[in-house]
């Protein structure tokens, strides 16, 4: 095979894998065809992690899809993506504002083209132009967003941070994106915080993107401590005013800084964050497999803590407990913990955890709500404007 295969090789990897492992419940990858359509159904409805693509668009380049391989993958995404953010170039000096629309579409397409990671190297390169394509958006921005590189351990910490306009020294959120996700996602979708005077600072999680700690382990969290440190060194930033936001796997760093910056932080928001559960051998055996998730969701979950196998995999998470590590009767900053009762990701039960032990937290809940709470009623929007945005705005305010 010259290159790697999206969902054949990982058939036969995960086929594999589980008659080694006893219980095992792996299901099969979706087919080119299952994936096609389920791909084209959440973006009709606007729904992760296609809620940012044009729907029409997104037919074309699944037209343009003949197989599962990773390369060809990247190179039906990226197509979009190039034609993008070539009209936002020929367009730039004469339509400012047609052009940024044109390379925000560019930059989610690409971030698409390289889902969930950076694992071939079309998707390698996609990542690349997902750089280029947000640097030539955040300029064009009013405020703009200034690209920040915050010296870290021997390496650069990089991150996006927006102020509000009229607003010395500005409350601050600092965002930390997930699993698949990256802080060009978070970006632009809490300009709302702009309006409320507060200004947000989005980073990658430990183990993607541009993150300086290139695979997840106890202490990861010291790379926004240092972010924190810098905050404090910005006159324009209030640091007396922070909190932090984390969706998914970034809840569970948000989870920890509540716990490890309670003195520094005004408030977390923990998002279907991993806390126990989650990390224990028996609820990733069936966790892997899920539906919910698109496609090479084990594949994402081992390559943040180096594991090659499925063993390696179950017996490398029980060190990133909290429970196990002694935290979770401790004080710390108030948080608002979220997710869906059906989540097949990450287990409500970990929500259930936080609320029996330590300081006193806010829980939103959606009954029918799967991985973060949302749902064919609640979009990640509508919990967004509704519960995460009021509650942080109280917080800072």
């Amino acid at each position: 095979m010259t290159k790697p295969r999206l969902f054949t090789a990982l058939a036969a990897a995960l086929f594999a894998l589980a008659a080694a492992a006893a219980h095992a419940q792996i299901a099969a990858p979706r087919t080119l065809a299952e994936l096609k359509a389920e791909i084209q159904q959440r973006a009709d409805r606007k729904a992760y992690p296609v809620s940012e693509l044009d729907a029409a668009e997104v037919r074309e380049a699944l037209a343009n899809l003949r197989s599962l391989d990773r390369d060809e993958w990247a190179a039906a995404w990226s197509a979009i993506g190039d034609r993008r953010l070539a009209r936002g170039k020929a367009t730039e000096s004469s339509d400012r504002s047609g052009a940024a629309e044109h390379y925000k579409y560019a930059f989610e397409y690409y971030l698409f083209a390289r889902f969930p990671l950076e694992n071939s190297p079309g998707k390698v390169r996609a990542y690349g132009r997902t750089l280029e394509a947000f640097a030539a958006y955040a300029k064009l921005q009013d405020p703009p967003i200034e690209i920040v590189r915050i010296p870290f351990e021997g390496k650069e910490i990089v991150g996006y941070l927006r102020l509000p306009k009229n607003v010395r020294p500005a409350p601050v959120v600092v965002t930390i994106g997930g699993l698949d996700g990256r802080k060009e996602n978070a970006s632009f979708r809490h300009d709302a915080y702009l309006a409320q005077g507060i200004a947000y600072f989005s980073f990658d999680m430990p183990g993607t993107g541009q993150s300086t700690i290139r695979r997840v382990v106890p202490g990861a969290e010291r790379e926004f401590s240092r972010v924190l440190d810098y905050i404090a060194a910005r006159p324009e930033l209030d640091a007396k005013r922070v909190a932090i936001y984390g969706p998914s796997w970034g809840g569970h760093f948000a989870a920890r800084l509540a716990f490890t910056e309670r003195e520094r932080i005004r408030g977390a928001v923990v998002q279907g964050g991993p806390v126990h559960e989650y990390f224990q051998p028996e609820w990733q055996k069936k966790a892997v497999g899920t539906r919910e998730y698109l496609f090479e969701l084990f594949e994402a979950r081992a390559a943040i803590y180096g594991a090659g196998t499925l063993d390696e995999f179950l017996a490398y998470g029980p060190q990133m407990s909290l429970k196990t590590a002694g935290w979770l009767e401790k004080p710390s900053a108030p948080m608002l913990v979220i997710n869906g009762m059906r989540d097949t990701q990450v287990p409500v039960e970990d929500v259930f955890l936080l609320m029996r032990a330590g300081s006193p937290k806010d829980v939103w809940i959606n009954p029918q709500g799967g991985h973060m709470g949302r749902g064919a009623a609640l979009s990640d929007q509508k919990i967004f404007e509704t519960v995460t945005l009021p509650w942080v705005v109280r917080a800072l305010k």
